[in-house]
């Protein structure tokens, strides 16, 4: 599964600060630059080829176990809206699905993990490991102000009545969630709203996440999306619109 490890305690004050620096505005990088390093991870700058607007990237190398994955910034606006893609690779097609959503959005984040959610005997299960990077990112982004999707997957057989489960995991029912599942209905997909009745234990109520928004009060949206959307990219691609033209509106 490769190798992993959690931050310490430094490590994580260290990545909150760095969140923050990276959403504070204005076009300078080099508190962002200088705190993802210290992370082990490396900072490019330029444009994004696809959608022609300026945009950040940090990667995490790997070095002393820090498979931490990677952060995405798009510099065009103000930071608004963090996507957070936990298992990547375990959730088929998750990470293509948050970097399309990512450049349909000016000035979002894109959160993603680095490891295996199996790796380290499961310690890189960030959605369920408060102690992870992913986590520590993800809250100093929640409470700058970013409301949160999160996007996981499941198989077709574990909930065949429906092809997406919409909840908001551990926190209140917001506003956004609701309006994002009345889309994916209006898009013909069988909508899950977890705040209406269960959605065969995809609700995401354990997501350490969605328990940290739910403490702070901030925005958090937990998404599950069948194989049937994932693997196929003209559904995918629609789910995305309908998505981006949700988080656009706040």
């Amino acid at each position: 599964m490769g190798p992993y490890r959690d931050p310490d305690s430094a490590e994580r004050r260290t990545a909150a600060r760095a969140a923050r620096a990276l959403v504070a505005g204005g076009d300078e990088t080099e508190d962002a630059d200088r705190l993802f390093a210290e992370l082990g991870f490396q900072a490019r700058h330029g444009i994004d080829s696809a959608t022609g607007r300026e945009c950040s990237s940090y990667l995490a190398t790997g070095s002393d176990r820090r498979t931490w994955g990677a952060v995405l910034v798009d510099r065009s606006a103000t930071a608004r809206t963090v996507i957070e893609v936990p298992h990547p690779g375990f959730d088929i097609n998750t990470e293509k699905i948050g970097l399309a959503l990512h450049r349909r959005l000016p000035g979002s984040v894109l959160l993603v993990a680095g490891a295996h959610r199996q790796a380290a005997a499961g310690a890189a299960d960030v959605a369920h490991n408060n102690r992870s990077l992913f986590h520590s990112l993800a809250v100093a982004f929640a409470e700058a102000g970013l409301d949160e999707i999160q996007l996981h997957g499941f198989a077709d057989r574990n909930l065949p009545s429906s092809d997406v489960v919409v909840s908001t995991g551990a926190a209140p029912t917001n506003r956004l969630a609701r309006r994002i599942a009345d889309s994916l209905s209006e898009l013909g997909l069988r909508t899950c709203r977890s705040w209406v009745r269960r959605c065969g234990q995809l609700e995401g109520r354990t997501n350490q996440q969605g328990r940290a928004a739910a403490e702070a009060g901030t925005v958090f949206v937990h998404l599950e999306l069948n194989w049937s959307i994932r693997s196929d990219s003209t559904i995918g691609d629609r789910v995305v619109a309908a998505l981006a033209e949700r988080l656009a509106e706040g």
